[in-house]
Formats: structure tokens, sequence, C-alpha cells
């Protein structure tokens, strides 16, 4: 069946339709992976969004439940030159396009991904839509595709209830993690570290978590603007002024900085991949991270009486991490628990282990 894929500056791709065939409108991005697709569908962070992938070929070892970071993929739609027909893995369950349909994320193959990313490069992220309709309105899809707006998406992705994860061996340490949209192995990374991880709603109050006995608190990954959770931002603020122990990534790490004062902003087409090298200042050294972010932290209005910048970015100098002034708080932009370098960034699990070390809540 063919597809079409619609940008908002009136760029037209077509293609042939792959997974789910409904009409999709989201937010366009491309991500730089050469593997680990699965993983980037099941990520939260991509809420809202449609993915375009730059490697050419797409699902050649399958899927396996192993390897989903979350209860569902998030990702509103897939995009890529080529898809494997089948897979070839000993630990493939089932081939890509059975999963995509699966869980009705409409994609597109056989358009040229090269052309698309230099676009969403040059241009900026911008919204689309696919469809597989072979008679439509250009002005009525347009019109559609101007109007969507990545909005809600903490909300959606955020668990309803609390959740125990017992820790591997003996328990050290218990972590409150706030779950803004949390990947499996952002939890797992903890609890073989010996913590024991309760998960908590996007909305749960500083006082719960305080009030809570805990060592330390997380504030995890997760999608979409973070200016457009002021409440949320309130309660990180409350966190900060106290005593414990706190480690945020991604989206958690920009909502503390706007908790503290600092400005984000939207960048013009963010990072996403497994590919981004990002400088330790305190030791000179460059790590190669995995990334997916759309807005970053203004490093000009970091209040240097409150926190420095720890982290830049080797390619474009933004920051990719905070060092607070106050005793026991870190945050970096990048996820430490994936494992592009292979496993590079995981000594910022041990530091924050080493933070709750010195004193924790409880």
């Amino acid at each position: 069946m063919r597809a079409t894929l619609i940008l908002e500056n009136g760029a037209v791709f077509r293609g042939e339709s792959i997974g789910d065939t409904a009409d999709r409108v989201c937010e366009m991005v491309f991500n730089t992976s050469m593997t680990g697709y699965q993983e980037i569908l099941t990520d939260p962070s991509y809420a809202g969004q449609g993915i375009v992938m730059t490697y050419p070929l797409i699902g050649n070892y399958g899927v396996n439940s192993e390897d989903d970071e979350s209860v569902r993929p998030w990702a509103e739609a897939f995009i890529v030159r080529h898809l494997a027909q089948r897979g070839s893995n000993f630990r493939r369950e089932d081939d890509l396009n059975d999963y995509l349909k699966q869980h009705h994320i409409t994609g597109i193959q056989n358009v040229d991904t090269r052309a698309l990313t230099r676009l969403l490069r040059t241009q900026g992220t911008m919204n689309g839509m696919i469809t597989c309709a072979e008679h439509f309105s250009m002005d009525e899809a347009l019109a559609r595709i101007k109007a969507y707006r990545v909005r809600g998406t903490v909300e959606r992705v955020t668990r309803s209830e609390p959740e125990l994860f017992p820790a591997q061996g003996e328990e050290r340490f218990r972590v409150a993690l706030m779950d803004f949209g949390v990947k499996a192995t952002l939890i797992r990374c903890q609890l073989e570290r010996g913590c024991t991880v309760t998960t908590f709603p996007a909305h749960t109050s500083a006082e719960t978590l305080l009030d809570g006995g805990f060592d330390g608190v997380m504030l995890s990954n997760g999608p979409g603007d973070p200016a457009d959770n002021p409440e949320i931002i309130r309660e990180v603020k409350k966190l900060y002024e106290s005593e414990v122990p706190m480690f945020a990534v991604c989206l958690g790490h920009q909502l503390l900085a706007l908790a503290t004062g600092a400005e984000t902003r939207k960048m013009r087409f963010g990072h996403r991949g497994g590919n981004h090298p990002v400088k330790d200042l305190a030791v000179g050294r460059v790590y190669i991270t995995s990334q997916n972010h759309g807005y970053a932290v203004r490093a000009e209005t970091v209040d240097p009486a409150v926190a420095r910048v720890s982290h830049i970015n080797v390619n474009d100098g933004g920051v990719e991490g905070l060092e607070y002034v106050r005793e026991n708080c870190f945050t970096v932009q990048f996820h430490p628990e994936a494992s592009p370098g292979p496993m590079d960034t995981e000594y910022l699990f041990d530091r924050f282990v080493s933070s709750m070390e010195k004193g924790g809540a409880r």
C-alpha cells in the first residue's frame, strides 16, 4: 500500500506503508542510532513524535520483550529507508512490522531519509502527517499539521500509582524516583547497585517523598517542553531546598534547572541518537552518549551561585550537565543508562550511590 508523508512546510515524500494504516499527525524528529530501534520506540520521551531513522536498514534483528524500555511504545510514527521483512537473531520473538501493527504505529518506508533528515536539520523540527489515502486535500492536511502541538505528554506517560522495585541482592539504599517517563534501564542500573527504587507519579508532592525515609531522589527522563510543567517544577524546587541527595536525567535535569532560576530553549532539531560526544569538564574526558531531547538549558541563565556547567556537548557547546552548589545534587542531559560507549557514563550512578553514603534522608 502506498503512503505519503507531508511536512508542515509543504514538502511531500511518497513511499510504502508499514505498520498501521491510520492517518497520523505528530512532530517529526530524526534519530542517528544504527541499532536500538525497539528501545527508541518504547522510550516515553518520544511521546507525541514521529521518528525518522537515519540508518538505512531497520528491523534486521527483529524485536523481543526483553528490550522494551516501557510497557508499550510511545512513538506516534516511524519513518525508515528500508524495513527488513524478517529479523534474524537468536533473541528474536517477532518482526518489527508486526510489532508496529500490533501497537498501532503508523509508518512509511522507501522514502529518501537522507533528504528528509537534511531538511529537518536545516529548517528545524516540524510537524508532519503520514496518510495512506490515495486522494486527500493538501490544504486540509496542512491545516491539521500546523494545528498540532505536543502537549500533556508527561501526564500520558507517567504511572498512575507508586511501584516498588526491590534491590538486587542486599538493600543498601532506598531511592524515590519521580517518573516523568522513566526508562526501564534507568531503574535497573540502580537495582544492580543495591538500591530499592520506588517510582512515583509525576505529580506526587515533595512532602510525600521527603517524609518517606528515602536516602535519595532521582528525577527521570521524559517528553515535551519542560516549561509546560509548572506544578511539577514547584515540587522539584521543594526537593532541591531539602538536604536529600538528588540526581536528575534529561527532562529531570531541565526541570531542576527551571526550579532553580535557569531557563530552557527549544533546539532547532535536538539531539537524538547514540553517538553524541560529551565532555566532563572536571576531568577533561569525552564520553560517547545516548541522547533524546529537543530542549536544552541556556548556559547564560545558570546562576553561578546556584550551579556550574559540568558537562558540555562537544559538537555545539550546549549544556549537558550541571553541578549544584548545594551538596549532593547533580544532573545530566544525556541518558547514562544507555550503552553507546558501551557503558562509559554509568559512573554517574556510582556517584549517586556515593552521595547517599554521605548522608541520606532517613
